[in-house]
């Protein structure tokens, strides 16, 4: 017959395919065939489900299959949760939680973010922290150099790097990388005339600077020279600084205030500590140059609790010291290890790092130096109010008056530049 001619590849016992059973009508008889009989039976059609696929077949969704870190098994496309009864119920995420988590985990591959909605840029940056993606040595920096570009002090607008001297070695060039900075604590960092980032200080990114805190940075008067150059003759670099902090660097003498003149729109300057010879002549210079008053007692502006690192990054920020602090975990061992052998006669005691508290102790005979503009007393009040004589204020305006005469007669001495500041000024 016909129908057996047709019907025999379906039929063929190579075939292995379960395509379920088969109706053919012939002479008004529905007929259905039987492949296991391989013949053909009078039977009333009966209802059965169809199988599109074979048994044992199965599906799997793969995702990012060209890499290799999205080969193991991905379930971070479900929220898992339990019921009330104590059941596991699972849902999927959202198509923009899961846009968001593929381009934070490829995060240093965005070529630019200028004019991407900030909202979204956050949730971005926060998606890319949570998988610590700028904490890797070299995509972390390309990543976060994205984000400083675009959205400059949102990334990070306030940086405290108080102590942290290890965290500035090996982070570096991110640090470099944050724009738009309006406080930035150093204190206590030993940082030294040459270092890299207090030549960075004086670039256009960190212009916006109002609050610099060097204290106990073994600064000396090269170190205020250059740092002051591109102030002093090309009005730029840390034109808006506010707040001046240059305690505890017992180096800086008389002739390194003599650079922080030009620091015209200084509000608070504290250099207490410092190595200065006629401390009367620079207390009286800096009221009359600047237009600061000497404050006998501290000011809030220099208890180093106004300044704290504030931003997108902020949890960057600590990312990177956990890191160095676990580097300089076995560091730690090795030092009581070496407490132990010297207990026993074994080895040498070495010598501690001084600490900041005791620069502090040794240079405290020159007194507290802090100053305040009269202006802005309000903004910046002392710990405790300071009543002063108006006849004392007067003679203190004559004075200033007079020395004020005496140096517009030497006024071209004091334009002149040195052949040492041009000589700096050819490096920038």
């Amino acid at each position: 017959q016909n129908w057996t001619r047709g019907m025999s590849y379906c039929l063929h016992p190579e075939s292995h395919l379960d395509t379920g059973p088969v109706y053919v009508r012939e002479n008004g008889k529905l007929h259905v065939v039987n492949p296991g009989a391989g013949g053909i039976q009078n039977v009333t059609p009966t209802t059965r489900s169809f199988r599109l696929f074979s048994r044992g077949f199965s599906v799997e969704l793969c995702m990012n299959r060209e890499d290799d870190r999205a080969r193991r098994q991905r379930t971070d496309h479900f929220i898992f949760t339990y019921t009330k009864e104590g059941n596991l119920r699972y849902s999927a995420k959202s198509l923009f939680s899961l846009v968001l988590g593929y381009i934070s985990d490829n995060v240093d591959h965005i070529d630019s973010l200028i004019g991407f909605p900030e909202q979204i840029a956050e949730k971005l940056f926060s998606a890319a922290e949570a998988r610590q993606k700028f904490t890797e040595p070299v995509t972390g920096l390309r990543a976060l150099q994205k984000f400083t570009e675009a959205y400059g002090n949102l990334v990070l607008c306030s940086l405290c790097l108080r102590n942290r001297y290890l965290v500035i070695s090996e982070k570096l060039e991110e640090i470099k990388s944050f724009r738009e900075l309006t406080c930035l604590d150093l204190s206590c960092c030993k940082l030294g005339d040459e270092h890299e980032l207090l030549e960075h200080l004086t670039k256009e990114a960190l212009s916006s600077i109002k609050r610099l805190l060097l204290k106990d940075n073994s600064l000396s008067d090269a170190g205020l020279r250059r740092m002051t150059a591109p102030v002093r003759v090309l009005k730029k670099g840390l034109e808006n600084l506010l707040v001046l902090d240059l305690s505890c660097n017992p180096k800086i003498t008389d002739v390194g205030i003599g650079y922080l003149l030009s620091f015209k729109q200084l509000n608070c300057l504290d250099i207490s500590g410092t190595g200065l010879k006629d401390v009367n002549a620079v207390i009286k210079r800096i009221q009359m140059r600047i237009g600061l008053v000497h404050s006998k007692v501290p000011l809030k502006e220099f208890d180093h609790s106004n300044c704290k690192t504030e931003g997108w990054a902020e949890q960057t920020v600590l990312q990177w010291e956990q890191a160095v602090m676990e580097a300089i975990k076995p560091q730690h061992n090795l030092r009581s290890r070496t407490a132990a052998l010297h207990f026993y006669g074994k080895t040498r005691r070495r010598e501690e790092v001084v600490k900041c508290k005791l620069v502090e102790a040794e240079t405290k005979v020159s007194g507290n130096l802090q100053f305040y503009k009269e202006k802005v007393q309000n903004c910046h009040l002392p710990l405790k109010k300071e009543v002063a004589g108006s006849h004392e204020l007067k003679n203190n305006k004559k004075r200033a008056l007079a020395e004020q005469e005496r140096e517009r007669t030497s006024k071209q001495k004091h334009l002149c530049l040195t052949v040492e500041d041009w000589d700096l000024l050819n490096t920038y």
